[in-house]
């Protein structure tokens, strides 16, 4: 059951996050949360956490993709 709550869960933190930065709204992902919260912690324990890792994991590639694109740019420059 775990695996299928965490599947469950991936996927609206996916969809979750593509939406609030479609609509501009920070906080939409939290308001997820606090509403999976009233119904199911484990719910919303699981989406949180699936949010979490994926906006943690965005940024970081946001990052390494940024400090590639520089790296390549000052190698062209010289």
């Amino acid at each position: 059951m775990s695996a299928i709550i965490d599947k469950m869960a991936d996927d609206l933190a996916r969809d979750a996050i593509e939406a609030a930065e479609a609509i501009g709204d920070e906080e939409l992902v939290n308001n997820i949360g606090k509403m999976l919260a009233s119904s199911s912690t484990t719910a919303e324990e699981a989406f949180m956490t699936a949010a979490r890792v994926r906006i943690a994991l965005n940024r970081a590639r946001k990052f390494l993709d940024e400090r590639i694109d520089k790296a390549a740019s000052d190698l062209d420059n010289s």
